[in-house]
């Protein structure tokens, strides 16, 4: 319970992805290209694209990695600790966009090669919030909250960020190894507990 209101999140479980910034698009699919739609995703604001690349880092590829559009000011790929497994690198567990610091990593595309110094992250849990929804439910940007899921596999997941703004639908996002430990496949739910 949050105060005396339950409050009930949806969950998501992120599968490992990029984002791409025009610069870096433009290099691993050729000049002037613009990322194809294949379905909207819950956030309003974004795609799964038609295009993947394969990346690499440490002594490991991993090929046919989805992008995520529309464009971003910076490069950065998204994988589990379990995608990084027997590579040689352990990535940083960070909120996306925030890339300072973090690891090297390779794409390579149908038109070429980008070498980025950092953008590799495990992403760091998190949810979305509209800031009218947050403002309801007493949720505030860049604070920390716990969410409890139910089922066969009780979990609480703990030091998840809050992140608020105008377009944001409300959800908690996981990536596959939190969502194979709550035993969620693709979508769930959970209970804010504080």
């Amino acid at each position: 319970m949050f105060g005396k209101q339950k409050i009930i999140v949806p969950v998501e479980v992120s599968a490992r992805h990029c984002h791409l910034a025009k610069e870096d698009l433009e290099k691993l699919f050729g000049e002037g290209y613009e990322l194809q739609k294949l379905k909207q995703l819950s956030q309003p604001s974004d795609f799964a694209c038609q295009e993947t690349v394969d990346i690499q880092f440490g002594s490991k590829k991993i090929e046919k990695v989805r992008v995520v559009g529309p464009v971003r000011a910076k490069t950065q790929v998204e994988i589990s600790l379990t995608d990084a497994v027997g590579s040689g690198v352990v990535p940083q567990i960070r909120l996306s966009g925030d890339l300072n610091g973090t690891s090297p990593v390779v794409l390579v595309g149908p038109k070429g090669t980008v070498n980025l110094n950092e953008g590799l992250i495990v992403a760091l849990r998190h949810i979305h919030c509209a800031t009218s929804e947050a403002a309801k439910l007493g949720l505030k940007n860049g604070s920390k909250t716990a969410v409890r899921i139910d089922g066969a596999r009780q979990i609480v997941f703990e030091n998840i960020s809050v992140r608020v703004r105008d377009d944001y639908k409300f959800c908690l996002h996981l990536d596959t190894d939190e969502g194979n430990a709550a035993g969620i496949n693709k979508a769930g739910e959970g209970i804010i507990i504080k």
